[in-house]
């Protein structure tokens, strides 16, 4: 197994700065994924440690090795892109095996190899077919195999699944998570899906214009983010956002916002927060239920509902303010139907103000 250490790495393309004094370590048979938008730099993170991609300072260890200008033939890596790359007139056994062929690899070496990662795959009985007989589950398996094979101590995933239905991207999702349980090989994985970055990870970077914005366990990020950035790309639906300012009022604190207030004299901050200073309120809609008697409430009503099988979301408005709260199959709702909604100031969170850091 290998770790990874980057330190200070910068990339530029012409005037153009991708990734922006970049340090990042990530431990022995560590699965990482790098999560972020579409023009984050998290690709472009990844084919530098792949040695695709030259970069314009800093460094890259793999262990205690500099790699840095290493070709990516001799960094000991195993490479899975979003398009599986297979040669549509070889065999499945012949695209697994070609890269070792051209290495040099005894045939009975190889042969062993392939078989050994087509029974882990589960593949076996594709090996006689070609590409265009698979499907595209069956193709991503192919060039995971391929990339295993290698024996590499580092495998590096390009958005792998992105181009395959909800089905087989969760069947995958699945085979990747007990592969890296197997191997206990290091393994980086790059996507856009929070779900595949929640499920898979054993740390989340969420990376923005090229900085790492958070660095954390999938649950702290998902229930701890770092700044409103991070709070509101992940979720799905988003996290609901209330701008407003803090009140000092009878020994406690209030957040208010217009009419709408929420006693936060219980919530963790970080540092003091002063009486009057601004900031944004993030909750998530499961955070949010429906209040009991006794409970401090907000009245709304129900705009919209949207049944998502195993719950409801619905949409309410709270004077002016919308809100998304999930309910149970059993707390029905309509459109138009008053509502009163409670929130657990613990599981909030509060940013300073314009997209800034938690509080």
């Amino acid at each position: 197994m290998s770790s990874v250490a980057i330190e200070n790495l910068d990339i530029r393309y012409g005037s153009v700065h991708v990734v922006k004094s970049l340090d990042l370590e990530i431990k022995d048979g560590e699965f990482l994924v790098l999560l972020g938008p579409s023009g984050c730099g998290k690709s472009t993170l990844l084919n530098a440690i792949g040695g695709l991609t030259d970069v314009s300072g800093g460094t890259i260890h793999f262990n205690d090795k500099d790699v840095t200008w290493v070709d990516p033939k001799d960094r000991g890596i195993g490479m899975v892109f979003q398009s599986y790359a297979l040669y549509p007139t070889m065999s499945v056994e012949r695209n697994m095996s070609f890269g070792l062929k051209i290495a040099g690899v005894p045939k009975a070496e190889i042969d062993k190899k392939v078989k050994w990662a087509a029974e882990l795959l589960q593949i076996t009985h594709l090996l006689d077919r070609k590409p265009s007989a698979l499907s595209g589950g069956q193709r991503q398996r192919v060039a995971i195999g391929r990339a295993l094979v290698r024996d590499a101590d580092i495998f590096l995933f390009d958005e792998p699944l992105s181009n395959l239905d909800a089905k087989l991207r969760a069947e995958l999702r699945l085979e990747i998570k007990k592969l890296h349980k197997a191997l206990g090989s290091t393994m980086i994985y790059v996507t856009h899906d929070q779900i595949e970055a929640l499920t898979l990870a054993d740390r989340i970077a969420v990376m923005k214009d090229g900085i790492i914005q958070q660095l954390d366990t999938p649950l702290n990020v998902y229930n701890k983010p770092a700044n409103e950035f991070v709070g509101t790309f992940l979720g799905s639906p988003a996290m609901n956002k209330i701008a407003g300012a803090f009140s000092a009022e009878n020994d406690g604190l209030v957040f208010r916002s217009g009419s709408f207030s929420l006693d936060v004299s219980g919530y963790p901050f970080a540092g003091k927060v002063e009486d009057g200073q601004k900031a944004t309120l993030g909750l998530r809609p499961e955070h949010l239920r429906l209040a009991r008697e006794g409970d401090a409430a907000w009245s709304g009503t129900v705009s919209l509902v949207e049944p998502m099988g195993s719950d409801i979301l619905a949409w309410s408005d709270f004077d002016g303010i919308t809100l998304s709260h999930r309910l149970s199959q059993e707390e029905h709702c309509d459109v138009g139907e008053p509502v009163s909604v409670t929130a657990d100031v613990k599981k909030a969170s509060f940013f300073e103000e314009n997209m800034g850091a938690r509080l």
